[in-house]
């Protein structure tokens, strides 16, 4: 017996075939027999769930169809017969987490495997040859892959005119509509274990909030002071500390959960680290720094769904400097955080490009467990390496 799965009729199929929302899984089912032999029938079933690591799978999605039934007299099958079959996937699944309480609608969740995973979504599809009463069935199944379709908004008019014709982005003084300033943070501290300073710190996010894997995530640092030496030395690029954080949440309360710190069923770890450089126009109180985080291709984008969601982060810690001496927060204190999401394509007509300088590398990525303060060989926290 043989199954194999396609995106089109005439598709070559790869090791692991992967669907996108809205697409029909084209297939046939082959069955070569060398003898007469007796059935009750044959059916495939598409079957998709959620496993926490040591726990039994959580079923949300299982959809059958009969490829044959016996017809008359007549339910023995011998020599090569082949079925076609042609199941499109629906785009959303209604799930109850709680018994009894009615269930609202979630879209299809991507496949999710990933080494040292607290947990999993599995997508197959099932080939079931019933046999007699007293004879066991015999079943086939092959794994298959699933993404959703979420595509950013298109950017600002001027961010958009800026990567066709490759032009260097505009501040979020220029382009406001193009950015989201955060709320203003003063970080304190003493420099060279003698003055005492303040610095306001104010971090501008690219707009949308949303980002495709490979395309880079512009970033504007602006630092305000009244010790001019503290701004040189606090505005160095490589001591500013930006993560992409992503947080798994597992369990019954997961697509409620709104934590994105460290617990029983939140799984936290840093995707990568941001690069800052120097922008032009420093004034004597205010240093500005442009930056960029670059998302990784590949990367499996948010979604929301019972036991199991994905949400990423953007965090900023205290600046690293030498002769620079924070107070009244710790080297893993959060100073800000704003939640992003991650698309699976990008926006029609808009390729981003990266305005980092030549010259410029990405930072080696620290370990985010040290960074903020757990040990590394506690269970709650993944550090990816290799972006």
């Amino acid at each position: 017996m043989d199954i194999s799965c396609r995106r089109e009729p005439n598709e070559q199929p790869p090791c692991l075939p992967l669907f996108r929302e809205g697409e029909s899984i084209f297939g046939r089912v082959e069955l070569d027999l060398t003898k007469a032999e007796t059935f009750k029938g044959i059916t495939i079933e598409v079957q998709a769930g959620t496993t926490a690591v040591g726990q039994e799978e959580n079923r949300f999605l299982e959809m059958s169809e009969t490829l044959w039934t016996p017809s008359g007299t007549s339910a023995k099958l011998n020599g090569r017969h082949s079925w076609p079959f042609n199941i499109t996937l629906p785009r959303e699944v209604a799930m109850s987490v709680t018994k009894g309480r009615e269930g609202r609608k979630y879209r299809l969740p991507p496949n999710f495997t990933e080494k040292a995973s607290p947990a999993y979504i599995d997508y197959r599809l099932v080939v079931t040859i019933k046999r007699s009463t007293f004879r066991v069935n015999q079943t086939l199944s092959t794994n298959f892959g699933y993404l959703p379709i979420v595509v950013p908004s298109p950017p600002s008019e001027l961010r958009r005119l800026a990567y066709a014709q490759l032009l260097p982005l505009c501040g979020p003084q220029t382009d406001p509509e193009g950015w989201k300033i955060l709320p203003p943070v003063t970080l304190h501290g003493t420099l060279f274990d003698v003055q005492k300073v303040e610095v306001e710190c104010i971090l501008a996010i690219a707009t949308p909030l949303c980002y495709a894997p490979g395309s880079p995530l512009p970033l504007y640092l602006t630092l305000k002071s009244e010790n001019t030496q503290a701004l040189d030395i606090l505005s160095s690029p490589s001591a500013v500390r930006l993560h992409l954080i992503r947080s798994l949440a597992l369990g019954s309360d997961a697509a409620e959960s709104t934590s994105t710190g460290r617990t029983d069923n939140t799984f936290v770890s840093s995707v990568d680290r941001a690069v800052f450089w120097g922008s032009g126009g420093q004034e004597d109180h205010r240093r500005g720094l442009e930056g960029e985080l670059g998302i990784p291709p590949g990367l499996k984008p948010s979604f929301t769904f019972p036991r199991f969601t994905v949400k990423y982060h953007l965090e900023l810690f205290p600046i690293a400097a030498t002769g620079f001496r924070a107070s009244g927060t710790g080297e893993g204190t959060i100073l800000l955080t704003q939640e992003v999401a991650i698309a699976t394509e990008q926006t029609p007509g808009v390729k981003p490009w990266s305005s980092m300088p030549p010259g410029y590398k990405r930072p080696v990525q620290e370990d985010y467990n040290k960074t903020v303060g757990f040990l590394e060989n506690g269970n709650q926290r993944f550090l990816h390496h290799g972006h």
